[in-house]
């Protein structure tokens, strides 16, 4: 069922079992789990079925860290969430990811690859992938043309993604949650506050407003936040009327620990084979899509972060993976913009960026003959080291429904700079030693001030919000607790990246949607 929360009487009081706040992939893989069920589910969200610029407006925020993209555009607040445009690269964490690392503070996950195992392949199905297989070996298999390259592979081994074709959450599930008996979607209903008891130890209902100046409550047993890596994190700083520092953060760590997937162009790659190469360059028609990654032996050895590398051309033929056939709304139209100008700023970058000067060819490998050479372009794509500075905080100014907006203050780590540095060099021995072709380093990379690069010429992120609301078994270190219960609040969730204490160099997606159903599945035990 679906009701317009504009179209009710003011005050009306919504009631159910459990409440999903926010219609993306987290919220709607947990109402899926739930259908059929004797549970009444309300699932709230805050803009319709198509984008429109008022709700979008709702994202608007400032960015007073290390430049970032526009916050009302790196996401869409309609239902399906910013699955209505996510270009659908999957691949689950890696297990070195879920460790603690004591070289990388505030690591480790309170739970192991092993744990979500079973979730992961459900979550595969639910984003519509081939079957749970990440390893090189299996996918040779399947697909002949896939060649190994000749590398260390105890340096540079290799990392599997699967495309979803992508999965459009609200058109391939719409339908059924609208049709489910159980399940009211309710649209324009946007939470403005979390409601509890007088010592904050249970969630008593929550407010939500409309455009239109209604305002409406929901009561319900169980509360879910699944309004993505900020809003999740603003939804509990907002809700301080009964904490003064905000819900769940007795111990000032809603916001903080703000993450990224930093990519990073690094180095042109001159190659004298560019067909070698074709199935580790970025193109949809790809499967399954390989990344070069450091092995796992050697970020211990030398204590790095997680990194994999990427390579185009400078033809920008990668733009062609968000250039659907569908119609783009005014945000996706906006964001293939700027896929377009980071690329052409790239290729505009000529010999005074780089470290050496271009030579035109390369010498085989026995030194004789001369070959003619290709030009690529190598991003490393890196993990973010956790760092509490790195953060989402409320921001005097307010939003059209009277609530702060949000100041995010992204921050990197030396880390980071180290770990590109020390990659980039491993990739360029092997590349040498192998005779697959010569890395020539941006100028960047080298600089003695180790400033980072211009944004988001050189340096961006992946539009992935990740860590706010981080999981331990410690409420002094997480904000909520292996089954995502917010710390001190008996029935209060949380859904999404936002719970990631790491971020490993997987797009967030398939992760997401495999703790979704891990959730849904503990929701369903609570709610008998």
């Amino acid at each position: 069922m679906h009701i317009d929360t504009r179209t009710l009487e003011n005050n009306t009081l919504i009631e159910g079992d459990l409440c999903i706040i926010g219609a993306g992939a987290a919220g709607i893989s947990i109402a899926r789990e739930l259908l059929g069920t004797p549970n009444k589910v309300i699932l709230l969200e805050s803009g319709g079925f198509e984008y429109d610029e008022q709700t979008q407006s709702l994202y608007d925020g400032k960015n007073i860290g290390l430049p970032y993209f526009s916050l009302k555009e790196a996401r869409l607040r309609f239902f399906g969430g910013t699955t209505n445009h996510w270009g659908g690269m999957c691949a689950p964490l890696d297990p070195i990811d879920f460790e603690k690392r004591d070289w990388i503070p505030y690591s480790g996950w309170p739970i192991s690859l092993e744990d979500l195992d079973p979730y992961y392949a459900r979550a595969q199905k639910v984003c519509e992938l081939g079957p749970y297989r990440y390893d090189m070996e299996f996918w040779q298999q399947q697909e002949p043309n896939l060649s190994p390259l000749p590398f260390d592979t105890s340096k540079i081994s290799y990392k599997i993604f699967q495309y979803s074709p992508p999965t459009r959450f609200a058109e391939v599930y719409g339908e059924t949650l609208l049709k489910a008996n159980n399940i009211v979607l309710w649209t324009y209903a946007n939470v403005t506050a979390i409601e509890t008891t007088t010592n904050a130890a249970m969630v008593t209902g929550v407010r939500i407003k409309c455009l239109n100046g209604k305002e409406h409550q929901v009561q319900a047993r169980y509360y879910v936040l699944a309004c993505g890596g900020i809003e999740n994190a603003r939804l509990l700083l907002i809700s301080n009327q009964t904490e003064a520092h905000g819900l769940g953060n007795r111990h000032d760590l809603v916001g903080r620990f703000f993450m990224e997937h930093v990519h990073i162009a690094s180095a042109r790659l001159l190659v004298p084979s560019p067909l070698l190469w074709e199935q580790y360059l970025l193109h949809p028609e790809s499967e399954p899509k390989v990344h070069l990654t450091l092995n796992e032996q050697v970020q211990r050895e030398r204590k790095l972060l997680n990194c994999t590398f990427d390579l185009c051309a400078t033809d920008c033929r990668e733009v062609a993976l968000f250039n659907e056939s569908q119609q783009f709304n005014e945000a996706n139209e906006r964001f293939k913009e700027e896929i377009r100008l980071y690329l052409s700023a790239l290729h505009a970058c000529d010999n005074n960026a780089l470290l050496v000067e271009k030579p035109e060819r390369l010498k085989s490998l026995d030194n004789q003959n001369e070959i003619a050479t290709s030009e690529l372009i190598l991003f490393s794509m890196l993990e973010q080291a956790p760092n509490p500075t790195s953060r989402v905080m409320l921001d005097q100014e307010k939003d059209i429904l009277g609530l702060c907006k949000i100041k995010l203050d992204w921050r990197l780590t030396d880390l980071l700079r180290q770990t590109t540095e020390e990659a980039n060099q491993l990739m360029a021995y092997e590349l040498g030693r192998s005779g697959l072709g010569r890395l020539q380093l941006l100028k960047w990379l080298i600089q003695e001030d180790r400033s980072w690069p211009q944004f988001p010429q050189i340096l961006r992120g992946g539009w992935h919000h990740m860590g706010t609301t981080r999981m331990s078994t410690n409420p002094k270190t997480g904000v909520v607790n292996p089954n995502c219960q917010v710390y001190g609040v008996s029935n209060l969730y949380v859904a999404g990246s936002s719970v990631y204490p790491t971020a490993g160099t997987a797009n967030p997606t398939l992760t997401l949607v495999a703790l979704a159903i891990r959730l849904a599945d503990h929701l369903k035990t609570l709610l008998l």
